[in-house]
């Protein structure tokens, strides 16, 4: 679209080519990046969840953390914490691994509900509060988390307050055959050869000028309605009301238009199209919606009730 175009595009390949047959996680990781949003990986183990978001993590501005959740974790542990200086007699704030730009949790539904919530603060107003202080976090501040859906002993669910605030929820699954024999491939080069360090990262300006020009992508009144429609098919009279118990937020209406100009932008294009609202309507919108106890009987899932919101609200 821009010079701003180039340094984004090149980051995804970059990204990408570490990776065997993940370029729609890459492409919504940029979207999320774009939109200033968060996300949630869920897949089962030994997939690159965590390989990927650490190759994003070598090429952007700012420092990077990893946090492992484990149930003894503390809030004190994310946040940092107030350490006494002998040599001063005061004292001291250290910072947690929530002050870097991008923080990936791993596994994040082993942490326990306390450490849930201050996450939830870091995610929602970008600051956490720490004896009776609130203190800023960097920009960009990013939240990537991962967690496992195969394994639940030991878990603590997420709250749907905090599942609204991730801008997107990716589902992942294992790899086909052909991808399994490429992964082979290209982790028996890496010990030949290991990859070398990232390429320079980029730049906060590029990155900060990308933003504003992602949002400045343009929604027609039609792309805007249709946003509105889809969203309002899980409410109260919709296209699928009654399978639901709770229904999307206008946060998810603000996440999806986001996201799809986000989209739009990376594919080159100043004005967002039906295609881009589709293709991200389930990863922006299943995680916001929960179904009744008798459709989950059913087997019936967000991302299934969102395929019949697609099929059944036309885009003009």
């Amino acid at each position: 679209m821009n010079e701003m175009i180039h340094p984004i595009a090149r980051l995804g390949s970059d990204v990408a080519a570490g990776l065997v047959g993940h370029q729609e996680m890459v492409e919504r990781l940029l979207v999320a990046l774009l939109a200033g949003g968060h996300v949630l990986i869920e897949g089962p183990p030994g997939i690159a969840k965590t390989r990927a978001v650490k190759r994003l993590a070598a090429y952007l501005p700012g420092s990077h953390a990893r946090i492992q959740c484990t149930p003894d974790l503390l809030p004190a542990d994310l946040t940092g914490t107030q350490v006494f200086r002998p040599e001063t007699g005061a004292f001291e704030f250290v910072p947690g691994p929530l002050f870097h730009s991008l923080v990936l949790v791993d596994e994040i539904n082993r942490a326990p509900p306390k450490v849930q919530s201050a996450l939830l603060e870091a995610m929602a107003e970008s600051q956490v509060t720490t004896s009776g202080v609130t203190r800023r976090l960097p920009d960009p501040f990013m939240v990537v988390a991962t967690q496992n859906p195969i394994e639940h002993e030991g878990t603590f669910p997420l709250p749907e307050a905090q599942m609204d605030r991730f801008l997107l929820h990716l589902s992942l699954g294992l790899p086909e055959a052909e991808q399994e024999r490429a992964i082979l491939d290209l982790v028996a080069a890496e010990r030949v050869a290991p990859a070398g360090p990232a390429a320079d990262p980029l730049a906060v300006d590029t990155l900060h000028r990308a933003r504003a020009e992602a949002a400045e992508v343009h929604l027609s009144p039609a792309l805007k309605d249709y946003i509105v429609r889809l969203v309002m098919a899980s409410r109260p009279g919709g296209a699928v009301a009654a399978f639901v118990e709770h229904a999307i937020s206008p946060r998810g209406t603000l996440a999806l238009a986001a996201a799809a100009q986000a989209r739009a932008w990376l594919k080159g294009r100043d004005y967002a199209l039906p295609e881009d609202v589709a293709a991200l309507a389930p990863d922006a919108l299943a995680h916001r919606l929960i179904p009744t106890w008798a459709a989950i009987g059913e087997g019936r899932t967000g991302r299934s009730l969102v395929a019949d919101i697609l099929a059944a609200v036309e885009p003009w």
